[in-house]
């Protein structure tokens, strides 16, 4: 049953993706011009990320702060929409969601899925997927996703810890319903901003 889940997922995953950019290709034309008029740097964000049984790979999300932030000020931990290495349509791109938007293409190659635990940095919240714990790893058992349980339940509000183990009650959980049920609450939740900043952890 659950080999047919994971095939029916892919498929979903397939038609999903190519079918969603399809549509949304004058919303991605229009958002690249934006950030090209409005902050000097790259339409797209490429950064190395951990997917499935911890293999790195790139994500390409729109550009929403200036180029090489993270090296500056805080590094990757972002207290709110006022920090000033967010561009202006970063914030907005930031507070819809928006930025994620080019994943799709992701999905489509096979590095990621719609729905599944949100694919972290190379080095954190640990420092490669070895450091991983191993109760932590079981989370790397599937593709990494757009959205998943964890960012329509508690999203940043939480420790990554604390992420970590949603993202296996998701694994243990996973069939296609509860990928359309996490699909559907994504949209209902898209324009919401709460939960997206914290104080004390970095931002996935």
């Amino acid at each position: 049953m659950k080999s047919l889940n994971l095939f029916i997922k892919r498929l979903i995953d397939l038609f999903g993706s190519l079918l969603g950019l399809i549509i949304i290709s004058p919303i991605l034309v229009v958002l690249a011009i934006l950030i090209k008029l409005t902050s000097n740097g790259p339409i797209f964000f490429r950064q190395e990320r951990l997917g499935k049984n911890g293999k790195a790979f790139r994500i390409i999300k729109f550009r929403t702060m200036v180029v090489d932030a993270e090296k500056i000020g805080d590094g990757l931990t972002l207290k709110s929409e006022n920090d000033n290495r967010i561009t202006k349509i970063g914030k907005i791109l930031r507070a819809t969601s928006l930025d994620e938007l080019p994943q799709l293409f992701n999905v489509l190659g096979g590095q990621m899925s719609l729905v599944g635990p949100r694919p972290p940095v190379t080095y954190f919240p640990y420092d490669g997927f070895e450091n991983y714990p191993e109760w932590a790893k079981k989370r790397f058992i599937m593709s990494p996703g757009m959205t998943g349980l964890t960012q329509v339940t508690v999203r940043n509000s939480v420790s990554w810890d604390d992420r970590i183990i949603v993202d296996n009650e998701y694994i243990d959980g996973f069939n296609v319903w509860l990928d359309i049920k996490i699909l559907f609450k994504t949209v209902y939740k898209l324009f919401k901003s709460e939960n997206i900043y914290m104080k004390t952890e970095k931002k996935q």
